[in-house]
């Protein structure tokens, strides 16, 4: 990183992009990366929208290889548990894969009949009437403390599903609308330490936070459209806000907010955020859509640049970057 780079956050919360970090074979393109996830040996895991759906690198970016050909219709969001185990969300697949670090599949949790009825009418969320089983474009996965498989659900479902480790269900709750418990487009689910279980509502611009069981417990405001959390060693909160500059529509809306990353307390304060102060800036966030913390703290995003921005993106914006920390 050069002495010039621009830093970005505050207080104890900096970071220095590192510009052109992932180094792919030649050809390669990586699409979209709607999800990102690092292993234990700080591998970084980039879920692709492209031919190539797993891509991994070591925390330098150096390729490492790929899996996933032929498995996914859709990919939408990627996790990796404590023993390494690779959760992969294919939402138009209506499906979650449990596989290991190479690829070799070790578990489906998906609907035994067709797809859950809800009154969806793809792509508008609106038009979710009521909630239904597992799933209808299920949208991410997370892991309790104990090891319970939380699936967020989603794009045209309204709930968020609770799971034992070996897939059984164990409940339900959400319908659609906007009060407590109640979603728009449940769009990731995370569980911190203590097993409380964080539901980013991306329509309704909050994150509700539940107990293990799904007892609503509080929700913060304050939130751009979030479309992904994670958290560090400290225990501060991620989250990954896309804003809602090309939320409405066709045409970019520049007098909503842009995209950014904000880090949270466990209380919701935002400890630090940065995005782009110019949203048609260069540098910019188009849709910061998955994030993860390696060992040293350093954050890897993935963003759904091209889709998110109905092609406004100019065809060199970033799908995938790195943050050191400094």
């Amino acid at each position: 990183m050069s002495e010039k780079s621009v830093k970005l956050g505050s207080g104890k919360f900096i970071y220095e992009e590192v510009e052109g970090w992932a180094r792919l074979p030649p050809d390669w393109e990586l699409g979209e990366v709607p999800g990102i996830a690092v292993d234990s040996q700080d591998r970084v895991y980039a879920f692709c929208r492209s031919q190539h759906p797993v891509v991994v690198f070591d925390r330098d970016g150096r390729f490492l290889g790929s899996w996933g050909e032929g498995m996914f219709v859709r990919p939408h969001m990627i996790l990796i548990g404590p023993d390494d185990a690779v959760y992969c969300v294919d939402d138009e697949g209506h499906r979650v894969h449990k596989c290991t670090t190479d690829g070799k599949l070790l578990m489906t949790i998906a609907l035994r009949n067709g797809v859950a009825d809800t009154g969806y009418v793809p792509p508008d969320w609106k038009t979710v009437q009521r909630g239904g089983p597992p799933f209808n474009r299920p949208t991410d996965v997370a892991l309790s403390p104990e090891g319970d498989i939380y699936v967020s659900d989603g794009y045209g479902n309204a709930r968020v599903h609770k799971f034992t480790a070996e897939g059984r269900l164990l409940r339900s709750w959400g319908e659609p609308g906007d009060q407590p418990g109640q979603f728009h487009q449940p769009h990731c689910v995370f569980v911190d330490r203590q097993g409380r279980v964080y539901v980013g509502d991306r329509q309704n611009q909050r994150i509700q936070i539940f107990s293990a069981e799904g007892e609503f417990l509080t929700q913060w405001n304050d939130i751009w459209w979030p479309d992904a959390i994670c958290q560090d060693a400290e225990q501060n909160l991620y989250v990954g806000e896309v804003g809602g500059i090309f939320m409405f529509g066709q045409e970019a809306r520049l007098d909503q907010h842009g995209a950014r990353i904000t880090v949270r307390d466990l209380e919701g304060n935002v400890q630090s955020e940065w995005g782009e102060d110019d949203p048609q800036g260069a540098g910019r966030f188009f849709a910061p859509h998955g994030i993860a913390l390696d060992s040293r703290g350093d954050l890897y995003i993935g963003e759904v640049t091209f889709s998110y921005s109905h092609r406004q993106a100019p065809p060199d914006a970033k799908v995938l970057r790195k943050y050191a920390r400094v």
